[in-house]
């Protein structure tokens, strides 16, 4: 993922309400979200190339999703797929906290990288730049590709924009229609992350489109203080319209 954008907490119908978009290389192969074949319990989508993935939940409501942390001067060829981290998770039986404590061990096998992970009653955010875990509180999140809530104008828009939504009556629709904002930040608010500024200007809205790289899809989860969970992705084809899978089930 490139951006995660969530509401923990804070709405009086949902625990849960994320919005977020994958960015990747359009020639990576991909494949939807879908309840795994070697583990029917997980939902989740694929990256072929590497076998992990970018966010999962399982049907006991464990939940996991990562964003790379943007640092091109740091990156390691021929490192762990970070994309394994949010897999390993989602199959583990292991308390989040305990799991994740784990996680300093492996730090340099893996670039830069944030992870949201915990389970119906708890969430937690780690990086591996700063090597600790935190319990997160109820509240209205942001993450990219560095810190949590760190103010990037894709972060701080998205949030402003998710609070009004989730403030009345919102659909699944209005949540994509946050993701689909494709509005450029202005140069003096670009962050620096060691990229060029052509780069920074094309990666700064929410939703990236170029020839080679962009948004691949988004996906709107929200879970009810029932434990039922609307889980839907939306993949963009180029040339082509959208397509959905829906998926919808009760924590158990």
């Amino acid at each position: 993922m490139c951006l995660i954008l969530f509401s923990y907490k804070t709405h009086p119908d949902y625990k849960l309400i994320l919005a977020a978009n994958r960015d990747e290389f359009y020639e990576r192969p991909t494949r939807p979200a879908h309840f795994r074949d070697d583990r029917p319990d997980i939902l989740a989508g694929e990256d072929i190339q590497a076998n992990g993935t970018w966010m999962g939940i399982t049907k006991a409501g464990r939940f996991a999703a990562l964003t790379n942390y943007r640092a091109p001067a740091d990156m390691v060829h021929n490192r762990h797929s970070r994309g394994l981290l949010v897999y390993d998770f989602l199959k583990s039986d292991i308390s989040p906290a305990s799991y994740l404590s784990l996680f300093n061990e492996t730090t340099t096998q893996y670039n830069g990288y944030n992870l949201i992970a915990g389970d119906i009653d708890t969430l937690y955010y780690y990086s591996n730049k700063t090597e600790s875990c935190q319990k997160l509180d109820a509240g209205i999140y942001g993450l990219s590709n560095a810190l949590l809530d760190t103010s990037w104008p894709k972060v701080d828009i998205g949030k402003q924009k998710l609070t009004e939504i989730t403030s009345e009556h919102f659909t699944t629709e209005d949540l994509f229609t946050i993701l689909r904002n494709d509005k450029r930040a202005q140069d003096d608010k670009l962050p620096s992350t060691g990229v060029s500024l052509e780069f920074e200007q094309l990666l700064s809205p929410m939703y990236i489109e170029s020839e080679q790289y962009g948004t691949r899809s988004s996906t709107v989860i929200t879970i009810d203080y029932d434990n039922r969970v609307n889980f839907t992705e939306r993949t963009y084809h180029k040339n082509n319209e959208p397509s959905d899978v829906v998926y919808e089930f009760e924590i158990s």
